[in-house]
Formats: structure tokens, C-alpha cells, sequence
């Protein structure tokens, strides 16, 4: 298992916490997921081969918010 920090752009509510928290949650191989909405951050313990940090960064992007490099 491997812990990834993303950095997470337009979040402003719990719904946004929740939306994120409830989609990379769902992918197969994330063990668990904690969403910092102060800090704009999500704090991601997967295993990188069946849930890879690019896919990991895609689902979040299809909930509407922007991953920062």
C-alpha cells in the first residue's frame, strides 16, 4: 500500500468533501480516504497497481475539481 497527498482545487463545502471521499473510496484497490477541505488536500492509501495515482486524479477530475501538480 502506498499514501498519496493530492492537491485538490474547488472544493468549498462538505458535499464537496463527501463527493470526493464517496468516488475514490468506490475505486478497487484505495483501502481508505480522508479529504482535508482546509487544506485542500486528499490523503489516499492504495495500492498502486489496482488504483494507480492517474486514476486516482481522473476520478477526482470527474467530480468537477481540478487536480494541481
Amino acid at each position: 500500500m502506498k499514501t498519496s497527498v493530492i492537491k485538490v482545487e474547488g472544493m468549498s463545502c462538505q458535499h464537496c468533501v463527501k463527493a470526493v471521499e464517496g468516488a475514490v473510496g468506490a475505486l478497487a484497490g484505495v483501502a481508505s480516504v480522508s479529504v482535508d477541505l482546509l487544506a485542500k488536500t486528499a490523503t489516499v492509501t492504495h495500492d498502486p497497481v489496482k488504483a494507480p495515482l492517474e486514476l486516482i486524479k481522473t476520478e477526482i477530475e470527474d467530480q468537477g475539481y481540478d487536480v494541481a501538480e
